[in-house]
């Protein structure tokens, strides 16, 4: 990694991580406007990637999908007696897709694929906005007791994201130190059967260091069980992410998803593996505390 690089990326770290630690206490309807920001732009980021191959996704339609996603979460989560529950928001996600396949129709003829340009747009709207959204969840309804507690539900949705961090980092130094075989040459040339295992196990002791000395402070003691769960799941699913964003980025041809974050790449390429990890996360937990996510 250059050192230019490098400055950059620890200058980035320095603003952006209180920033989000910040948003995330705050939590409601300020976290669900940041995650709504990172839903459009990691659309747009991923509508990039068909364009380069042909496709012609209805960018605005869903960009506004993408972003419109977390504030229904939001919805349910943090206000539901405001929107009435999940029930008007299955009606408006109906009412997006009729309006994307109808504009498709409008303004997609048969040589520009249409039915191509609705698949993507859905999917990418769903990737990019619905996936981050099971972060709302994590945030405030699946604190200690289900309370909304700033401190349980910050906690909570931290213990993904840094499981993911340390899983990255023991990763890519077991790759560097041990090499050996490739996992999946084809998508991620640098990435080794070795860094996977390093990873693996850096994940389960960073979840068991996370539940001891932050889970179990706010209400949320995990078994040594459910530690190995969380650490052999999340550290599964963060891999998967990432090697799913190499396989879009190698088939449209480009090294990062954009340039936005300096040293970092684009939004797909910071958050490709907590697109995974965050709602098998939320998933976790819900068994965990005995309530459907």
């Amino acid at each position: 990694m250059a050192a230019g690089n490098l400055v950059r990326r620890i200058a980035f770290a320095v603003v952006a991580i209180p920033a989000a630690v910040a948003i995330a206490y705050l939590g409601g309807w300020y976290f669900a406007g940041l995650l709504s920001l990172v839903g459009a732009l990691g659309a747009r980021e991923f509508y990039g990637f068909a364009e380069a191959q042909g496709v012609d996704p209805l960018r605005r339609l869903g960009m506004f999908g993408a972003a419109a996603l977390p504030p229904a979460a939001a919805g349910v989560f943090v206000a539901p007696g405001r929107v009435g529950g999940p029930g008007p928001l299955v009606f408006a996600g109906a009412i997006w897709l009729l309006g994307v396949v109808a504009v498709a129709a409008w303004r997609r003829g048969p040589e520009r694929r249409p039915l191509a340009a609705v698949a993507v747009t859905v999917f990418g709207a769903l990737y990019a906005g619905g996936l981050p959204s099971f972060a709302v969840a994590l945030r405030h309804r699946l604190g200690a007791g289900g309370a909304d507690d700033p401190w349980a539900g910050t906690a909570l949705l931290f213990f993904p994201l840094v499981l993911t961090w340390v899983g990255d980092t023991a990763a890519y130094a077991g790759g560097v130190a041990i090499g050996g075989p490739r996992m999946a040459p084809v998508l991620s040339p640098n990435k080794t059967w070795a860094g996977a295992a390093c990873g693996l196990v850096g994940t389960v002791l960073a979840a068991a260091g996370y539940a001891a000395w932050i889970l179990a402070r706010t209400g949320h003691a995990l078994t040594p069980l459910e530690v190995l769960v969380a650490g052999v799941v999340i550290s599964a699913a963060g891999q998967v992410g990432d090697l799913s964003e190499s396989l879009f980025k190698r088939e449209a041809g480009v090294k990062d998803s954009s340039r936005l974050i300096p040293g970092h790449g684009g939004v797909l390429d910071r958050f490709d593996s907590l697109y995974f990890a965050l709602p098998v996360t939320a998933l976790l937990f819900a068994i965990s505390s005995g309530r459907g996510a």
